[in-house]
């Protein structure tokens, strides 16, 4: 068992995008393990059956497989080590973090597939589904053409939980995108596409095979 945590994440998952930033923020050194999906390590799927990423393995053998529950774990480990500057775990407690979350990570998140894959989901065009996505981006643009960030002045866990959807989103067809009169999400998305924490976690690196050298994620 490895004295560190392990992460089990896939570079392009929004999922695991979100858990690497968090523990990146959170001062978390992890053993990092990219899974290619079409085969998927032995060692990932005994840990969690379920086969998505990411899973986090604790020294203990403690397994921790859903993507927010990795976050808080982050924000817990970095409060005991005094490394949470930003506060952003007493902000993911509010109910105005948990509602756009449980927002995004359903109804949203159901709409962004079928935009992405309408090929897949031919009963409507890829537009008609983009256009059910539309008030969820409007919503979240109005509030930040309040503010800077989704819940206030800095950025909090918030922003970082909902960021790689809306990547995700944006990188369908971004010249629509960029004109489609969202200029407050758009420079949102921007902003953080170009902050270090963000470029940190994206570092390609080749699947991960039994045996391989260790690569080490950390601040």
């Amino acid at each position: 068992m490895s004295e560190l945590p392990i992460l089990y994440s896939f570079r392009r998952c929004p999922y695991a995008i979100r858990a690497r930033m968090a523990l990146t923020y959170a001062g978390v050194t992890v053993e990092l393990r990219e899974v290619h999906l079409k085969n998927k390590p032995g060692a990932m799927l005994e840990a969690s059956a379920k086969g998505t990423v990411p899973v986090l393995v604790l020294p203990g053998a403690q397994v921790i497989d859903e993507s927010l529950s990795i976050m808080h774990w982050a924000l817990d480990t970095s409060l005991k080590n005094d490394a949470d500057p930003d506060n952003w775990l007493a902000a993911s407690e509010s109910q105005e973090h948990k509602d756009l979350v449980e927002y995004n990570d359903g109804p949203f998140k159901l709409s962004l597939d079928q935009y992405k894959y309408a090929d897949r989901h031919p009963e409507h065009s890829s537009e008609w589904y983009r256009g059910q996505a539309m008030p969820f981006l409007q919503s979240l643009n109005q509030r930040l053409q309040q503010n800077p960030w989704l819940l206030g002045s800095h950025m909090q866990l918030t922003d970082v939980a909902l960021f790689p959807f809306i990547r995700q989103f944006a990188m369908v067809d971004r010249p629509w995108f960029d004109a489609s009169g969202l200029d407050a999400l758009r420079g949102w998305l921007d902003t953080i596409l170009g902050l270090p924490l963000f470029q940190a976690v994206m570092i390609k690196n080749g699947p991960w095979v039994e045996g391989q050298s260790r690569i080490v994620m950390s601040v």
